[in-house]
């Protein structure tokens, strides 16, 4: 690409993810939380400037650009534009790189699982007065919070929700999840594993192209979404009509946004995977001949 095809890039990446940063930073400045979209934020450290940072990932030659171009301190200034060798990733972390193949390869071949009814955070408060969320009300009293996860097995398969599980809850799980047996439990029909591709994605910027950011925030924001509205919380003073899980039907309806989600996290997930294979391979190699934009 020449020199108008970078800048298309970087301007189509910013058109997307601007509303989102703009709205997490106007929030900010007024003290207003939000119980959905906050989590973008918080529990992911990537925050609003770093989101509106593009890069087209490593390998890439951007033909006539400049420090002011690119707002990442990777890239390597020459006589005709920037790019980012593959070598420029610290080495310290090529073992992550590694860790993350064999994690990302092995929730794409596992079948996934729509089974657990989405009551991970109907967990988080159960028999216990102290809530993640305590300026929302629940959708229903204690005592018919606590009975619906009585009545149901548990059968959470993502660590990252399992350890927030209230003492009461953590052994009416199936599984006793561990942080190291991550790779053996996460599955592409649980929503938190598709969001997650979103770390995935940035936790490597700038080696990470924007446009697969994007992506993966979009399906974060989705999933999120998807994740609150089957909470136990009343949140339609915020517009999020409830999944009532509580319910046959609301079970049936959690399952086939479960099944939506995986489906568009499936490309996704392809995505973030090749590029964390490409640049092994290039770091492994050598490095490789940037290609021009």
């Amino acid at each position: 690409m020449g020199f108008p095809a970078w800048r298309g890039a970087r301007a189509a990446y910013l058109a997307r993810v601007t509303p989102f940063a703009e709205e997490r930073t106007r929030r900010t400045a007024r003290h207003e939380k939000h119980p959905v979209y906050d989590f973008l934020f918080e529990y992911y450290s990537f925050r609003p400037a770093h989101l509106l940072r593009w890069t087209p990932g490593s390998g890439v030659h951007l033909d006539g650009a400049t420090r002011e171009d690119v707002a990442w301190g990777e890239f390597v200034l020459s006589d005709s534009g920037l790019s980012l060798p593959a070598e420029a990733f610290p080495a310290h972390r090529v073992s992550y790189l590694e860790w993350a193949v064999t994690y990302l390869e092995a929730v794409q071949a596992r079948e996934p699982s729509f089974a657990c009814l989405g009551l991970h955070e109907w967990a988080m408060v159960y028999r216990d007065p102290n809530v993640r969320h305590p300026y929302i009300p629940l959708r229903l009293s204690r005592e018919e919070t606590d009975a619906v996860v009585a009545s149901q097995p548990l059968r959470c398969t993502h660590y990252d929700a399992f350890r927030f599980f209230t003492p009461a809850a953590v052994p009416r799980n199936r599984w006793a999840l561990t942080r190291a047996e991550t790779t053996d439990h996460d599955q592409a029909g649980c929503v938190h594993a598709n969001m997650d591709l979103y770390r995935f994605a940035y936790k490597i910027a700038p080696f990470c192209p924007s446009d697969v950011v994007a992506d993966a925030f979009e399906l974060a924001r989705a999933a999120r979404e998807v994740d609150m509205r089957a909470s136990p919380y009343d949140l339609r003073a915020y517009g999020f009509a409830p999944v009532m899980i509580e319910t046959r039907a609301g079970r049936e309806e959690y399952a086939d946004f479960q099944r939506d989600i995986a489906a568009r996290a499936r490309p996704v997930r392809a995505r973030v995977l090749a590029v964390y294979r490409e640049l092994l391979a290039a770091l492994h190699s050598g490095g490789a001949p940037a290609a021009t934009l």
